[in-house]
């Protein structure tokens, strides 16, 4: 059996935030979510998650990824990584595993290929320790190596000498071990140190004898963990470029990679078109053929295939195939639009129905309404949804036409093709096929203006 244990109980002071280091996401995804989905393919019979700062937060985050066997085990109070191990054993976590993966859990690059190397280039040894090499080691324990080239111990940069201080091969803090091997190694652990904590990588020369440490070595932006807000806009910058490169392998365009943001959980489908500036959220998923941007944001909506989407923010939307949305257009939760359809400049919607063919072009908002087929809602057109204590449907039937700068009072029915004249208020249902026209009796003064422009003259000259 095979399992993994995954460190995630520190706080990540140098982050500076209230929030547990783990927590922080990067491409739509937390630190930690990055760790277990590398560990899903391998098809682990257990993953342990130590939590210890913001335990519970930190334990739901890992159960909502859904990954199977996983547990979690607190660490309290947090002495050390080799302490975090030690409390997996004594909870049980590892019992009947032969191997064990170790990581932590603020390493987001990390991949299933380099960790299954990992389990790999271990053998038939003791375990094996994921290396990097880096111009400015500084902060990272040094992997020390004999003349013939075997690994005998790691030190850590506080207590490294300036030979070792000179290594420029660092340890990336995971692990392949044997487990047996592993529980002897950490019984053998102490706190005598310059952070008077029990290091996991001490259990490297106390497994070393007879070339019982093996090394396999990364590339440094896989393994780059984060200890501060700039190495976490470094880590989230490699994210999407490897997200990016991902869709355009799949075929996808890309017009611009640098001003393009992908999540991990979004889907594009092949010959779709992301333009620059547009921003790809949470779960949302456009269809092949299908036009997003420039500057748009779209979190959890679906694009339909061939839809067109320009200068646009969108949460939770649903856009047919072929509709267009756009310029300057905000799509609020629960608006749909079907095959065909328009939102156009400067529209907003919320939780409206769309009905194939349906345009809204310009300068409205369509708020708790169903529209229906084939219907034209002119600009500045308004359904006035909210009484100020309750929101209220307006149900628009097909083929209806409705004037520019028309409000239509909620809760109100609009019939089958019937019209509303242009500047309208109507505050009762409207019949199918039938004309209706609300407003006031236009009074003229005749002269008014002028009279008025001679008073203001005098008052000024009185005041001179």
């Amino acid at each position: 059996m095979i399992g993994a244990v995954v460190l995630a109980a520190g706080k990540g002071t140098r982050l500076r935030s209230s929030r547990a280091k783990v927590l922080h996401e990067v491409a739509g995804r937390s630190l930690l979510g990055w760790a277990l989905e590398a560990l899903r393919p391998l098809g682990l019979d257990r993953v342990v998650v130590v939590v210890g700062h913001q335990a519970d937060d930190v334990a739901a985050a890992a159960e909502a990824m859904d990954v199977p066997g996983l547990v979690t085990v607190l660490q309290d109070p947090q002495n050390g990584t080799g302490h975090a191990v030690r409390m997996a054993v004594e909870a049980g976590a590892l019992d009947g595993l032969d191997e064990v993966l170790v990581l932590p859990g603020d390493v987001p690059g990390i991949t299933t290929e380099t960790l299954t190397r990992l389990r790999a280039d271990r053998g038939d040894a003791a375990a094996s320790v994921l290396t990097t090499r880096m111009p400015d080691p500084t902060g990272y324990g040094r992997i020390v190596r004999d003349d013939a080239g075997n690994v005998t111990a790691i030190v850590e940069h506080r207590d490294a000498t300036d030979v070792e201080r000179a290594i420029d091969e660092v340890n990336t803090a995971m692990f392949a071990f044997r487990t047996p091997d592993l529980l002897r190694a950490l019984s053998s652990l102490t706190t005598e140190n310059a952070q008077g904590e029990e290091y996991l990588t001490d259990t490297v020369a106390a497994l070393a004898v007879d070339g019982g440490v093996r090394a396999t070595e990364a590339d440094p932006d896989e393994v780059s963990g984060v200890n501060d807000m700039a190495q976490l806009a470094e880590v989230e910058g490699v994210l999407r470029q490897r997200i990016l490169l991902r869709h355009m392998a799949a075929g996808v365009r890309v017009v611009d990679p640098a001003t393009t943001y992908v999540d991990a959980e979004v889907v594009v489908e092949a010959d779709a078109t992301i333009l620059p500036g547009t921003m790809l959220e949470g779960r949302t998923h456009i269809a092949a053929g299908a036009t997003v941007g420039p500057h748009s944001r779209l979190l959890d909506t679906v694009v339909g295939e061939g839809a067109s989407v320009t200068y646009t923010v969108a949460t939770e939307a649903r856009i047919g195939p072929e509709a267009t949305v756009g310029p300057y257009t905000h799509l609020r939760t629960g608006t749909v639009l079907e095959r065909g359809s328009k939102a156009g400049g400067f529209v907003e919607m919320k939780k409206a129905h769309i009905g194939e063919g349906s345009k809204v072009p310009h300068l409205s908002y369509v708020g708790d309404a169903e529209v229906g087929k084939g219907v034209n809602l002119g600009a500045g057109t308004i359904t006035v949804n909210y009484d100020g204590f309750d929101k209220h449907t307006t149900t628009i039937g097909d083929g209806a036409f409705v004037g520019s700068d028309s409000m239509l009072v909620a809760p109100i029915d609009i019939g089958t093709g019937a019209f509303v004249g242009a500047g309208s208020t109507i505050t009762t249902d409207v019949p199918a096929d039938a004309l209706v026209v609300e407003r006031a009796q236009p009074r003229t003064i005749d002269g008014w203006a002028a009279r008025r422009r001679a008073r203001h003259e005098r008052d000024h000259e009185r005041e001179e």
